[in-house]
């Protein structure tokens, strides 16, 4: 056996551990029941709240946005969605669908990822329904998976605020934002997406 060739060991050892905890955490969100977090009318609540303040955050990010959300049939927002990497990543987080400014049913979504940065971090995912169908063929769904059962057109947001026209005309639009603001350059491809009773 050679000098020092278990120098490393500890190091990455740890390194799994910190993200079997993370893994297991995020699994544990998926699984838990909402009246184990503390009740279904107080979760609601929480997820309608967050619902309004991103929505009003991203009306204020870009003028062209607030016209979608008129026109859109549906409006599926997801104001606080954790995402884990440690080499393996996973995200996860509970949103509404809001169908002519009512909620209209609770919704969770999940996506796994394989990466090198090892953190964590929330971001709040909003997606459009512009068309009857597309809100009709996602609300029919038994699991809706983005790039699978639709394509989600990425909003293309300039320095001025405007969204590019091509995407306006899309029948599924997406916004994904940090603390910072909008993100660009980033893709739900892959992101599941089921329905959860509160």
């Amino acid at each position: 056996m050679q000098p020092g060739m278990f120098r490393h060991a500890p190091a990455r050892w740890a390194m799994f551990v910190l993200a079997a905890v993370a893994c297991a955490a995020l699994v544990g969100c998926t699984t838990t029941s909402p009246r184990e977090k503390g009740g279904s009318a107080e979760r609601s609540k929480e997820i309608d709240a967050g619902v309004d303040s991103t929505l009003s955050r991203l009306r204020e990010s870009s003028p062209d946005s607030r016209q979608l959300i008129e026109r859109a049939a549906g409006v599926l927002v997801f104001p606080a969605v954790l995402s884990v990497s440690f080499g393996v990543g996973a995200e996860h987080g509970d949103g509404a669908l809001r169908v002519a400014r009512k909620t209209a049913g609770y919704y969770s979504t999940s996506s796994g990822s394989i990466g090198f940065q090892a953190g964590a971090q929330s971001k709040a995912i909003v997606l459009l329904f512009m068309t009857p169908d597309s809100l009709a063929q996602f609300r029919q769904s038994d699991g809706w998976t983005a790039g699978a059962d639709a394509t989600v057109a990425m909003a293309s947001v300039g320095a001025n605020g405007r969204i590019d026209t091509n995407t306006m005309q899309q029948p599924v639009v997406g916004f994904v934002m940090s603390n910072a603001g909008l993100m660009a350059g980033v893709s739900l491809q892959g992101t599941k997406i089921s329905k959860i009773t509160l």
